[in-house]
């Protein structure tokens, strides 16, 4: 009961802070906030912020409990990359931005760089959290240089300038990719909240979840394919932005304890609050220069990584 308490003040905290960063989001910048800004450039960009922030979060929740890996992200374990290079692919072969048809090329590319993660680092039937780090930074490199390839032999303009995916930037968000991301990651959190109460008996291991009738390898496998749903449809809009999916559950979890259903909740709402702020931080601080949004949380969630390696690395006795 304690921490359901918590987890209600958490959330109510957290979505005030929302509100309140909505509203600065919508009423200050470069130019003027008269209502064609506020309409149709402002407003689909916090919206674009606060889905990819919902999906971030919550896919961080899945990656992390599925693979019971506590340093899984979206980004530093591959999924990502993978989605920027379905993002490029689509965009190469004429498919119109931030449209459906790229976002599902996204997913397409994601789901074969999750799976390529997953069956290299499994090992006597568990997934291995240091192979886990070491395939993601591999399949990353490979996406980044076949997105290198595309942009450079790409004969569409458009393709041409669209290195802001490997750095992630809301400057392109409009209401059609606002539309294209929102399907798959509404279907990303349905799956997760139905998975939730397998992830909690996941905790206990392979074995403990299987004695408790937990279908493991079902559920895993559904639950990375929601932390997919969830990370390429922003990713196709947005691009590459790290750490939040590692931050923001670990954040969430030292308040309101492990329950994953509690946890999803929260940390969607706190992915959007770090997002959106994180952009707000992109677009004011150095205004009217616009700082990639990715740059910013990377410099924010990269001490906490390194905290958090270090952490995991003492807590199983090395890695030697």
């Amino acid at each position: 009961m304690k921490n359901i308490g918590r987890s209600w003040i958490l959330g109510l905290a957290l979505f005030l802070i929302l509100l309140v960063l909505i509203a600065v989001s919508l009423n200050f910048g470069a130019a003027s906030a008269d209502s064609v800004v506020i309409w149709n450039i402002r407003l689909p960009r916090t919206v674009a912020a606060i889905g990819v922030g919902v999906g971030l979060g919550s896919a961080g929740v899945l990656l992390q409990g599925s693979l019971r890996n506590p340093l899984a992200d979206p980004a530093l374990v591959g999924v990502s990359a993978g989605a920027a290079l379905g993002a490029v692919l689509g965009a190469a072969i004429g498919l119109p931005f931030n449209s459906i048809g790229v976002t599902s090329i996204a997913v397409i590319t994601s789901s074969v760089a999750m799976a390529v993660v997953v069956w290299v680092s499994r090992s006597n039937g568990r997934v291995e959290v240091v192979t886990v780090l070491l395939a993601g930074i591999a399949v990353s490199a490979f996406g980044a240089a076949a997105m290198s390839i595309i942009i450079s032999t790409s004969d569409l303009a458009g393709t041409r300038s669209v290195s802001f995916w490997t750095t992630g930037s809301f400057s392109l968000s409009n209401w059609s990719g606002v539309n294209s991301m929102w399907p798959a990651i509404a279907i990303g959190l349905i799956l997760a909240f139905f998975l939730a109460p397998s992830l909690d008996l996941l905790a206990l291991g392979d074995e403990g979840a299987y004695a408790s009738g937990v279908a493991v390898s079902r559920v895993r496998a559904l639950a990375l394919l929601a932390a997919v749903l969830l990370t390429a449809a922003g990713v196709a809009v947005v691009g590459v932005i790290a750490f939040v999916g590692l931050v923001v559950p670990h954040a969430v979890r030292l308040v309101i304890g492990p329950s994953h259903r509690q946890l999803l909740v929260v940390s969607a709402v706190g992915g959007a609050v770090v997002l959106l702020l994180a952009d707000t931080i992109a677009r004011l601080a150095l205004n009217p220069i616009e700082i990639p949004v990715g740059s910013v949380t990377a410099i924010l969630g990269a001490p906490v990584f390194f905290v958090l390696l270090r952490r995991a690395r003492n807590r199983q006795g090395g890695w030697a």
